[in-house]
């Protein structure tokens, strides 16, 4: 992948254009979680360093081309200065005349771009109007970038355009872990159903050398064997799906690591009285909701050969303690593996970010990526509108 960044423009008296991911949580008017905001720190100080304007833009929730109140960017602008330390303008329709009125180190914020039908339209028309505030267009919302949006893909065609740091650093982890990765690569795939990552799995199987699955998704894989899987969560109606994976797997030399051992219970609660056996004891009234110890050594085995690991969804059914565990074990070997400097790991999607998050092994992966479907997409092997836009 080729793309410019910020050190390839001449930014100095430019007004630049900046497409952020700003949709944060809040909760009676206050934003509960800073950490996108947090994350478009790094671009707005180093476009204002070189001399530039910083406009921002982005979305907040799915308003669906009508303006919401309650979803405007308004309510989020006085967060967006407290953590970048400038002051911060709203400009809720009319942008060209804020854009003129800006001053030193103001930073302007423009109402939420999905108010406009043409945002979610790629309509060529607001991608012009947007254009027409800026000098130059830098895109630093990774996770928006599987959108073919206005403020995403048309705008990039119409200015001079770049990656932010944000997505350069994104695009950067991306590519090392999938793009020209050190090898062996190891893949976890974990989640509820197949039927929402067959593309990935298609994929992944190419790509990888070894492809742990774990979750509800491990079971239809068993069931695919002739394992009795009792009650668990499986998806019986794509065994002949799961059988093609593990066939073209076995084809291309890549390892499919299904559970060896499994943890059941009757009850899908926290606590709940459970073993572990072998996955062909599953009992007929039980539910299969983690994997076991002997998976977690045998994957913690794989990890310490490897050098690359990829990491979407987690191996149980993590919410809920005791069957937290081996996604636990397996998530704190790649953080201890990381930080010594023997693994590059890149971990995304959103229940993946809580997973490792509570396993408390997220700040020594080499990279978390909030982006969800846009990460997501990227694992699928699919060209993102957003990235492609950049590209020329």
């Amino acid at each position: 992948m080729a793309w410019k960044t910020l050190d390839d423009m001449d930014l100095k008296g430019k007004r630049v254009l900046v497409r952020v991911d700003i949709n944060v949580p809040m909760e009676n008017g206050v934003v509960t979680d800073m950490t996108r905001i947090e994350r478009i720190a790094d671009t707005v100080y180093d476009i204002q360093d070189a001399g530039g304007k910083v406009i921002l833009m982005a979305h907040y929730g799915r308003p669906k081309g009508k303006v919401v109140e309650s979803m405007s960017l308004i309510h989020i602008a006085p967060a967006v200065a407290d953590e970048l330390g400038v002051p911060v303008t709203f400009a809720d329709s009319d942008y060209r005349d804020a854009v003129k009125e800006m001053q030193g180190d103001e930073v302007l914020l423009l109402e939420n771009l999905r108010f406009n039908p043409g945002e979610e339209a790629n309509d060529p028309a607001f991608a012009k109007r947007l254009a027409s505030l800026c000098d130059i267009y830098v895109n630093d919302a990774f996770s928006a970038a599987h959108r073919a949006h206005a403020s995403t893909a048309a705008i990039a065609k119409l200015r001079p355009s770049c990656a932010g740091r944000l997505m350069a650093e994104e695009l950067g982890a991306l590519e090392a872990a999938l793009g020209s990765p050190k090898r062996p690569v190891v893949a976890v795939v974990g989640g509820a159903k197949v039927s929402t990552k067959l593309d990935l799995l298609g994929n992944l199987v190419g790509k990888v050398d070894h492809l742990i699955i774990g979750g509800g998704m491990a079971n239809t894989f068993l069931a695919a064997q002739g394992i009795n899987v009792g009650k668990s969560l499986c998806e019986h109606d794509l065994a002949d799906t799961a059988r093609e994976i593990l066939e073209k797997a076995k084809i291309v030399g890549c390892e499919i690591i299904l559970p060896r051992d499994i943890v059941v219970a009757r009850d899908f609660k926290a606590d709940a009285d459970n073993e572990t056996v072998a996955p062909e004891a599953c009992p007929a009234d039980a539910m299969i909701l983690d994997a076991g110890p002997a998976t977690v050594a045998y994957i913690e085995e794989v990890l310490t050969n490897a050098k690359t690991l990829v990491w979407n969804g987690p191996l149980g059914a993590f919410e809920i303690a005791p069957f937290d565990a081996a996604t636990n074990a397996a998530a704190q070997a790649a953080a201890k593996l990381t930080k010594a400097g023997k693994l590059i790991s890149v971990a995304g999607g959103g229940d993946t970010v809580a997973a490792l998050n509570q396993a408390d092994a997220a700040k020594d992966f080499t990279y978390i990526s909030t982006a969800g479907g846009a990460f997501l997409e990227w694992m699928e092997g699919k060209e993102l509108p957003g990235v492609a836009a950049l590209n020329g």
